[in-house]
């Protein structure tokens, strides 16, 4: 029986390939050339492509990051009477060309120059314009309520002695989703900070210096409210006797459980500036600088080629040339 069932199976495939022969008689196969494509159009399409994952959450978070534009940062500077006639020249005429509308100066004295030359971005906050604690977290608090009420995704703060490079910053944000809780910045020194708070506690948590920058997403913003917005900031700063950037740390990290996550290409004058190397300026958001009057020694500022220390201590607009060339006034450098 079952050598039936074989040959039987046999007589089958050979009838099936006896049809399939003839078919091919009948009806040649198709040869296809396959020609190599351009060099040139294959470089369109990469340069078009894009790799399309599963519409999980990270891609999608991704595409929203890269969606960060510089009309989503809020950009807050802290100046004073006692400094911004020595220090704002310098950034009106470099870094703040560069983001003229999203760009604030919160001061303590009405400036009737400054004010038509930022078109209205000069804030009296009415703030005593001492370098105390309190003064400081006074202008802290009021930049943070504007930030609030200005509906934008991020909130970064600056001083008067930074210069920022804007591309930059904003290319670094794009790293990170304003809806989920960011504490960007950078610390300046290497351990946690403590303080008495209530009379009863020893905390210990972290902060990104002030004086450096930092950045805060929206989302964290939104759940600092209830403790910080409507001058409530103020009285954090008084009860743990801290200057602004350590009360915002201590707001962050220890009441709100948010760690501070450290980005190295913010810098302050609390660094030397002349050790970062030339060819890694352009990867940097924010530089620092400290220069006392008849006191050659204190001078601490980036080491750029551009113009002479005497037209430009600061070395801001040397580095403005360095990073944006076509600015006018940097066909003055001499060759």
């Amino acid at each position: 029986m079952a050598r039936k069932m074989l040959k039987a199976l046999a007589l089958l495939l050979a009838v099936g390939y006896c049809s399939l022969l003839l078919s091919q008689l009948t009806h040649p196969l198709k040869i296809v050339e396959i020609r190599p494509v351009p060099d040139r159009i294959v470089s369109n399409l990469l340069s078009n492509f894009t790799y399309k994952e599963s519409p999980d959450e990270t891609s999608i978070e991704d595409s929203v990051n890269k969606n960060i534009t510089l009309e989503d940062i809020f950009i807050s500077v802290k100046t004073s009477r006692h400094y911004q006639a020595s220090r704002l020249p310098v950034i009106l005429k470099t870094w703040f060309q560069l983001a003229k509308e999203q760009t604030w100066f919160f001061t303590d004295v009405d400036n009737p120059l400054h004010q038509n030359q930022t078109n209205g971005h000069m804030i009296n906050t009415h703030c005593p314009s001492y370098h105390q604690p309190k003064h400081l977290c006074c202008k802290t608090s009021i930049e943070y309520d504007h930030f609030l009420d200005s509906g934008k995704k991020w909130f970064c703060h600056f001083d008067d002695d930074n210069y920022v490079n804007i591309p930059r910053l904003v290319t670094v944000l794009q790293r990170y989703d304003h809806r989920l809780d960011w504490y960007l910045g950078r610390q300046s020194v290497n351990r946690p900070v403590y303080v008495n708070y209530q009379k009863k506690k020893i905390l210990y948590f972290r902060f990104g210096t002030g004086g450096a920058g930092y950045c805060i997403s929206r989302s964290l913003a939104l759940k600092m409210s209830p403790i910080a917005s409507g001058g409530r900031f103020m009285s954090v700063c008084e009860g743990i006797r801290m200057p602004d950037d350590v009360a915002i740390g201590f707001v962050i990290e220890q009441l709100l459980k948010v760690n501070i996550t450290e980005v190295p290409e913010f810098h302050s004058h609390l660094e030397q500036m002349k050790l970062l190397p030339l060819n890694k300026l352009r990867d940097q958001i924010s530089f620092g600088f400290f220069w006392k009057k008849n006191y050659k020694d204190t001078v601490n500022a980036v080491n750029v080629p551009g113009f002479s220390a005497r037209y430009d201590p600061t070395r801001f607009l040397s580095l403005h040339c360095f990073l944006f060339p076509y600015f006018q006034f940097c066909k003055l450098i001499r060759r």
